[in-house]
Parts: structure tokens; C-alpha cells; sequence
């Protein structure tokens, strides 16, 4: 029987590491880079409602399956949902849900770890004063010059993925742990020092105007799905990495209260980065719907011209590369965990070995965009071909299959006994979310994303 096995890996040494390294999976760089963008291209406000809405009815549901799932387990998210499916008499075939979730985080790191390198390239920049007082112009060209440049691209990458694998390869309790228990609440107080400047802006009521007073008539249909794709994607699910972390639970830790948590500090981080970015946006007189450009491009032009500058753009940047850390620790472990089950080796072994490959993979990130620049797969280059493919179909797709998974073919006396809610009710609130609301949901975003919409 799979009832919550302990995993081979370690266990985590209270629910308080736990909510600290799953929140740290969750908040990344979409919280930082992507979140104030996405609000800003999508009218503030009202997408932040449509958001905040989502991840409770959406994202809780599946995180608490995932989760669920992983303890259940015990194991990597391959060898989990295999044992599961034998459990529930359900075919063997459910095993490639593992597999998918798996390999989407090990592709997506592969890219991840160039745009985090940009990061810790910017740290540097900041430090050393190369956006103060430059132009608009002048900071385009440092960003143009970066990605065009293949040796700093690789220098940066391979510093990240070292620093990733050395976090990873010291195991759950000496390696994950204390990296979360010093990154996360190093990242809150980076966030609460720049929301404190923003406060000395001028521009702080209109930023928070922006980010909180909705406008519904500022949203579409293509607004309600990004937000539906946000909520789900921010929360790390489909990838493994909640289902790995899960299996790391001990069974006297409540999967609700826990799952409640993480969503809270991961929405409550891309809430105050926007609360942090939109005033000192208004007050440069920039645009807070800059797209992609916004972190990289727009706010180093803030950042060279004003008041304390230099200090706030290095605390910036050194905070998206503890958000981006945190998330690439999850992202490579179920793969490192899958390596360690399978060929019974030693943990340092499994990393070096999976962090060769992912760094391999990386170069093609940073090849596609100089010289790859003009190959293209399906019309995109390797890096917005690799994206798409995770972002948009793997992940979707995973969450949809562990909500159908968790809600129709588990045994729901299994689900109930590891949940052990309060209530029958609440069970059959979560579960009337994740049978029907939640793949629901996640299809529509998959339709929309796939264009069926427009």
C-alpha cells in the first residue's frame, strides 16, 4: 500500500521549513518579473481581482492534490504516481503524468537558469553604478549588449546552475532547508526595504490606485485567461516540484492549513513587488505596461536616476536572484530524486550528472538569441519554442491531469484519510473544486492559450 511512505530523501524537520521551501517553489521570477507586467498590460486592478479569485478556487484546490499526492507517494513524482495508479487499480499508463511533470521542470530550469544569470548580471551592473544617470537608450544597449554576448550569458548560467546543484546536492534537511530558511525571509525583507522607498515616491497612492481599484472595464476575455494561467503557473503546480516537496511531509502535518500559507505568501510576494515597482515606475514618468522589458529595461532607468539608486537596483536584483533560486532548488529535485531512485546512487552523483545535462540544454537558450537567433521550431526560437511547449501545454496539461487524477481516480477515501480535513464538508468542497471547477478551468486556459479563443 502507498499510505504515506517516508521518503528514501529525507523529510522535512517541521511544517514551518516546509511552507518556507514550497513557498519558496512557488514565488519566482513570475512573481517579480512576470506579475507587476501582466498586471500592468491587463488594466491593474480588476486582473488583480480575477487573479486573487483564481488562485482560490484553482490553485488551492490542485496544490492541496498535488501535495496530497506526494505524501501519499513518498517518492519522486515518476515512481508516485505509479504506485498510486496500482493502488486505485487505474492504468499504468498514469505513470507518464509523473513523467511529464518531471521533465516540464527540468526544461523549464534549462531556460530558467539564462534568465536568472541576466539577474545576477544585473546585480553586478548595479553595483559597479552602469545605470547611473544613463539614458533610455544607453540602458537598452547594456541589455541588448548582454544577450548578444554568449560568453557572459554562459559565465552567468554556470555560476547558477553551480550555485543551484551545490543547494540540491546537500540533501533535504542540509541542503534545501537551510538555503529556503535563509532565502525566503531574506527575500521578504528585501521586498518590505523597497516598498519602503516606493512609499518616499510621491507616487505611492497612485501605484497602490493602480494595483488594488479595479476597472472592470479595462478587462477581456484574454485578460481572464492570462490571469487564470498566472494563478495556476505561480504556484509552481504541474512540475513536479509540490509533488516532490510532498513527499517530504511528515503525516502529522495538516495539507490545508499548510497549502493555505504558501498561497498566501506567494500572492502576498507578487503583490507587494508591485506595490514596490508601479510607484517608482509613475514617478520616472514610465510606462507600467513595458511588457517583458519592465524589469531589465525600464526600472534600470529608475534605478540610474534616482535618490539612492545604486542601493535600491543592487537590493532589486539581488532579490530576483534569491526569488530565482529558490524556485530552481524545486524545479531540478524531482528529476535528482528520479535519478537516486533508478540507479541507486549517491546524491552528489545524481546532481552533478542532471546538472550537466540541464546546463547543456541551457546553452541553447542562450544560443537562440544571438547566434540560433534565425532557427526556429515551429516558428519560434529554441528559447520561446522550450517556453511555450512548458509553460503553455506541459503544465496546463499536468494540472489538469493531477486534478482528474486526485478527484476521479484515487480512491477518495485515500484523498480524504491524507487530507484529514475538518470536516465532511470541506472535503466535499474541495472535492466538488478539483472534479469539476479547477480542470474546468485549467482546460479553458489551455484552449486559450492554444488560440481557440482568438
Amino acid at each position: 500500500m502507498a499510505n504515506s511512505k517516508k521518503s528514501m530523501h529525507g523529510a522535512w524537520s517541521s511544517r514551518f521549513t516546509f511552507i518556507l521551501a514550497a513557498t519558496g517553489s512557488a514565488v519566482g521570477l513570475g512573481n517579480i518579473w512576470k506579475f507587476p507586467y501582466i498586471v500592468g498590460e491587463n488594466g491593474g486592478g480588476a486582473f488583480v481581482v480575477v487573479y486573487l479569485l483564481c488562485v482560490v478556487a484553482i490553485g488551492i484546490p490542485i496544490m492541496m492534490a498535488e501535495t496530497m499526492l506526494g505524501r501519499r507517494g513518498g517518492q519522486c513524482p515518476i515512481n508516485t504516481i505509479k504506485s498510486l495508479a496500482k493502488e486505485a487499480g487505474a492504468h499504468e499508463n498514469w505513470k507518464y503524468l509523473g513523467w511529464m511533470g518531471t521533465i516540464a521542470g527540468f526544461l523549464i530550469l534549462s531556460y530558467y537558469s539564462v534568465i536568472a544569470g541576466w539577474s545576477l548580471s544585473y546585480v553586478l551592473k548595479a553595483f559597479t553604478g552602469s545605470f547611473s544617470g544613463e539614458s533610455a537608450a544607453q540602458i537598452n544597449t547594456l541589455f541588448v549588449e548582454l544577450k548578444a554576448s554568449q560568453g557572459e550569458q554562459i559565465f552567468w548560467h554556470t555560476v547558477f546552475i553551480g550555485a543551484t546543484m551545490s543547494v540540491v546536492a546537500k540533501g533535504v534537511e542540509g541542503g534545501i532547508e537551510k538555503a529556503v530558511r535563509f532565502l525566503m525571509p531574506g527575500l521578504f525583507v528585501l521586498l518590505f526595504l523597497l516598498v519602503a522607498y516606493a512609499m518616499t515616491t510621491g507616487y505611492y497612492t497612485e501605484g497602490l490606485k493602480f494595483l488594488f481599484q479595479p476597472d472592470f472595464s479595462e478587462l477581456t476575455a484574454s485578460s481572464v485567461l492570462t490571469a487564470m494561467g498566472h494563478a495556476f503557473f505561480t504556484l509552481s503546480l504541474g512540475m513536479g516540484a509540490i509533488m516532490v516537496y510532498g513527499s517530504y511531509l511528515p503525516k502529522d502535518i495538516s495539507i490545508a492549513k499548510t497549502v493555505f500559507w504558501i498561497a498566501g505568501a506567494d500572492t502576498a510576494v507578487a503583490l507587494l513587488a508591485g506595490m514596490a515597482i508601479f510607484p517608482i515606475v509613475f514617478s520616472n514618468g514610465l510606462e507600467a505596461s513595458a511588457g517583458e522589458g519592465l524589469i531589465f529595461q525600464i526600472l534600470p532607468i529608475a534605478f540610474g536616476n534616482m535618490t539612492g539608486g545604486w542601493l535600491f537596483g543592487v537590493l532589486f536584483f539581488v532579490l530576483l536572484v534569491f526569488a530565482a533560486l529558490s524556485s530552481a532548488i524545486s524545479l531540478i529535485e524531482p528529476a535528482v530524486a528520479w535519478y537516486i531512485e533508478k540507479f541507486k546512487v549517491a546524491r552528489t552523483q545524481a546532481c552533478i550528472t542532471m546538472g550537466g545535462v540541464v546546463w547543456l540544454m541551457g546553452l541553447g537558450t542562450v544560443f537562440s538569441f544571438n547566434s540560433w537567433a534565425d532557427v526556429t521550431f515551429f516558428g519560434l526560437t529554441f528559447f520561446g519554442f522550450l517556453d511555450f511547449l512548458t509553460a503553455n501545454l506541459m503544465l496546463p496539461l499536468g494540472g489538469f491531469l493531477i486534478a482528474i487524477f486526485a478527484g476521479r481516480v484515487m480512491h477518495s477515501h485515500h484523498a480524504k484519510e491524507e487530507l484529514d480535513l475538518k470536516t465532511d464538508q470541506h472535503f466535499e468542497v474541495w472535492m466538488f473544486l478539483v472534479k469539476y471547477i479547477a480542470p474546468a478551468a485549467v482546460f479553458l486556459v489551455f484552449l486559450g492559450v492554444l488560440g481557440v479563443f482568438g
